[in-house]
């Protein structure tokens, strides 16, 4: 599979350490980022370690965001960090979240299955990310063999977004079932629906398109777990316009991030590197 069209700048929402040929953070991402220059993809967005863990323990977290805090220093030109918390761990959380986000490098939240995301103990967590100007990216999916205990729906995640109007929310594989989930945050502005895992099927990139509008569509790809040009094809192949294939490859992250990275002092005009001004 070829590249985007034009080679047109790209950045990917979602990717990970684990599943990555590597003994150290370092030498994962230098992998990782060696497939990714196959096919032009310029920023990847790095959360959790290099072992997942469904319910971490505060001592956990800090190990897992140590490894992504280690890869982004290694190549800061390539990849940004999303700090990975724990609502069940609310006063750890938080401490993270200054530690990764506020004091540090990463510029977002990463939230996974350990608590459903409607939970009111995600709320103090959310009220600071959003002060940060940290968007957070929710994994959410509806299994046919039903989730996990502290697994989250799209529906959750409205319900969540709509308590929380100031916070920017990324709803992790549009649902799994996309059909489904697209429509549940379809009335949530906060809510960008992002196309990563599952199997690189027609037409989720032009139902997210037809029903949110392409400004609300983000790429990710979900690697090591999932391939790069897999997830890649959901858009390039897409019947969509260039104009939203561009929006959703790059234009759209750039965006959401923009606050935060202009807050750390990082120039976001269109290049292949951020540059630290």
């Amino acid at each position: 599979m070829s590249a985007a069209p034009d080679r047109m700048e790209i950045w990917d929402v979602h990717c990970h350490l684990s599943g990555v040929p590597g003994n150290t953070p370092e030498e994962r991402l230098e992998r990782l980022i060696g497939y990714a220059d196959r096919l032009g993809i310029q920023k990847l967005c790095i959360c959790m370690g290099m072992e997942w863990a469904y319910d971490p323990s505060p001592e956990k977290l800090r190990k897992d965001n140590d490894d992504v805090l280690r890869a982004i220093r290694r190549f800061p030109e390539r990849a940004f960090g999303f700090v990975y918390l724990n609502p069940k761990h609310t006063q750890a959380s938080i401490d993270e979240l200054n530690r990764c986000v506020a004091d540090g490098p990463m510029v977002g939240v990463k939230l996974w299955v350990a608590e459903k995301c409607n939970s009111p103990a995600l709320d103090p967590i959310v009220r600071r990310a959003a002060e940060l100007r940290a968007p957070i990216y929710q994994h959410t999916w509806l299994k046919i063999t039903g989730n996990l205990p502290g697994e989250s729906t799209p529906m959750d995640l409205a319900e969540l977004a709509r308590r929380h109007p100031d916070a920017q929310f990324i709803c992790g594989h549009s649902g799994g079932d996309w059909e489904v989930g697209i429509r549940a945050v379809r009335s949530c502005q906060n809510v960008y629906v992002e196309l990563s895992g599952g199997d690189p099927v027609a037409g989720v990139t032009e139902m997210a398109v037809r029903e949110l509008g392409a400004e609300r569509v983000l790429f990710g790809s979900d690697a090591g777990g999932r391939s790069f040009a897999s997830q890649l094809g959901k858009v390039t192949g897409a019947s969509v316009p260039e104009t939203a294939k561009r929006l959703i490859l790059v234009g759209n992250l750039r965006r959401l991030l923009r606050p935060i990275l202009t807050s750390k002092g990082f120039s976001t005009h269109r290049s292949t590197t951020i540059e630290h001004q």
